[in-house]
């Protein structure tokens, strides 16, 4: 039997690091979990506590392994992105040069064109109109120049905006389904009656973890597995509807959020991502699930295993 060798999730306690740890499983024994404070899910997963933006420590962190995830999710503030996302990704991919290891990149789409997003797909224009779109597509290039130089083996897993079971930094988790849960109005962005399409993190995880142990995956961009888009207001029926309770409803125009912005830090920086709620969005996963023969999980079924979750 061919010996395993370590595959390490730099960034194991981000949005897929639980999920996509359990997938790894499926590939190998050997697990390194890497972070700030990482934590175990399986029991024989090795730890190394890393600061992302320590060179010396990611590059001790990626020895020895074989295949590397970045799935780090840095604040979600315009500054710290500015500050330390370009350091991150070129500590990361100087490691993985040095002790070729190869590399996945757990990506979003902020760095499409804001007129493009219906669809949108891997050939999609990156013309980013938001910082943090300016600074994915930065680091996104970072990679990909790399690979083009042949200097690193390395692919791009680009994900939607994401849901899921126990999910806590998902914006749809938390502004539809926790609010209808306390028995209060779920919150919309400008229109609930724009399309817009969300990963499940299950699917994620399992797609991440199946491009990695894929050698003909690499030097591409990949959408990760992403069912059809709905509404706002059939995301809040649903979500509503699972929990037995009737869907309330409060949208905040543009005009409010941004008025909102200027005492509340966490809508100051929603305000310059508010083009993706006032237009149809629809993430297409299409080359994903026809390379691999995948069907994503449904909305119907994703808002039962969101609700159901303990």
């Amino acid at each position: 039997m061919k010996e395993q060798k370590v595959q390490v999730i730099l960034g194991a306690g981000g949005a897929i690091g639980v999920d996509l740890a359990k997938e790894l499983k499926n590939y190998t024994n050997k697990i390194r979990l890497v972070g700030r404070n990482p934590q175990k899910v399986n029991d024989d997963d090795e730890l190394f506590a890393c600061d992302m933006t320590d060179a010396n420590a990611v590059s001790e962190a990626v020895k020895d392994t074989e295949i590397a995830y970045l799935t780090i999710g840095l604040p979600y503030k315009t500054k710290v992105w500015k500050n330390h996302w370009s350091v991150v990704m070129q500590n990361t991919l100087e490691a993985c040069k040095k002790h070729n290891t190869k590399l996945v990149f757990f990506d979003n789409i902020y760095m499409y064109n804001p007129n493009s997003l219906y669809p949108m797909n891997e050939e999609t224009e990156m013309m980013p109109s938001s910082q943090k779109g300016k600074v994915r597509a930065l680091v996104a290039q970072m990679l990909m120049e790399e690979v083009n130089a042949g200097n690193l083996e390395a692919l791009i897993a680009r994900s939607a905006d994401f849901y899921g079971p126990g999910i806590n930094n998902s914006v749809l988790n938390e502004t539809v389904y926790a609010n209808l849960k306390a028995g209060k109005k779920a919150n919309w962005l400008c229109s609930a009656k724009f399309a817009h399409n969300f990963t499940y993190t299950p699917d994620a995880a399992k797609a991440t973890a199946l491009l990695g142990n894929t050698q003909s995956a690499y030097g591409q961009v990949w959408h990760l597995p992403t069912a059809k888009p709905w509404t706002g207001e059939q995301w809040i029926n649903a979500f509503a509807n699972e929990l037995g309770i009737e869907p309330k409803t409060q949208v905040a125009p543009k005009f409010m959020v941004r008025i909102i912005g200027l005492f509340n830090p966490i809508m100051k920086e929603l305000v310059e991502m508010l083009y993706q709620y006032d237009r149809d969005y629809n993430f297409d996963s299409s080359k994903f699930e026809t390379a691999f023969d995948f069907k994503p999980t449904s909305n119907e079924d994703g808002v039962k295993a969101v609700v159901q979750y303990v």
